[in-house]
C-alpha cells in the first residue's frame, strides 16, 4: 500500500466557472487557472501521484503547455489513473476536504463522489468529500480563493 497527500489552491474571480469535483456548480464567482481550475480534482491528482513518488500535477500537465489550456480536469485525473494502472496500482480510497466560504456544496457532494468514483474505477463508498469554511478569515474567508486537500491510498493490483 502507498499513501499520498495533495493540496491545491485557486483564486476566485467574477465571470469564471466554478468546477469542483468534476461538476460545474452555479455561483457568482469561479476559479481562475490554466485548466478548468478544479481544485478538488487537482488535489486528488497530486495525492495519487505523490503516493507513487511520481511528482505533481505541474510536472505531468504544466501550465506552460498550451495542450492543457482550459482542459477538463476529469481528463487529467483519467490520465493519472492510467499512469498508476501502468505501474501496477489501483485506488484503495480517497479522502478529501474543500475549504471555501460559499457556495455551500453539500447538495453537490454525492454527484462529485460519483464522477470521481467512475473515473477512478472504485465504489462511490471509497470516495469521501468533506467541506469546511475558513470562518471568514484570510483569502478564503474574503471569498478570494478556494483550497482542497486530499489523501489517497493506493494498493498493488493482484494478478
Amino acid at each position: 500500500m502507498r499513501i499520498g497527500f495533495g493540496f491545491d489552491v485557486h483564486q476566485l474571480g467574477e465571470n469564471e466557472e466554478l468546477w469542483l469535483g468534476g461538476i460545474k456548480i452555479p455561483h457568482n464567482k469561479g476559479t481562475i487557472g490554466h485548466s478548468d481550475a478544479d481544485v478538488l480534482l487537482h488535489a486528488i491528482c497530486d495525492a495519487i501521484l505523490g503516493a507513487l513518488a511520481l511528482g505533481d500535477i505541474g510536472k505531468h500537465f504544466p501550465d506552460t503547455d498550451q495542450t492543457f489550456k482550459g482542459i477538463d480536469s476529469k481528463i487529467l485525473l483519467q490520465k493519472v489513473i492510467t499512469l498508476i494502472d501502468s505501474k501496477g496500482y489501483k485506488i484503495g480510497n480517497i479522502d478529501s476536504t474543500l475549504c471555501l466560504e460559499k457556495p455551500k456544496i453539500i447538495s453537490y457532494v454525492d454527484e462529485m463522489r460519483k464522477v470521481i468514483s467512475d473515473i477512478c474505477m472504485v465504489s462511490i463508498d471509497d470516495i469521501s468529500i468533506k467541506a469546511t469554511t475558513n470562518e471568514k478569515m484570510g483569502f478564503i474567508g474574503r471569498q478570494e480563493g478556494v483550497t482542497a486537500y486530499a489523501v489517497s491510498l493506493l494498493v498493488k493490483k493482484t494478478l
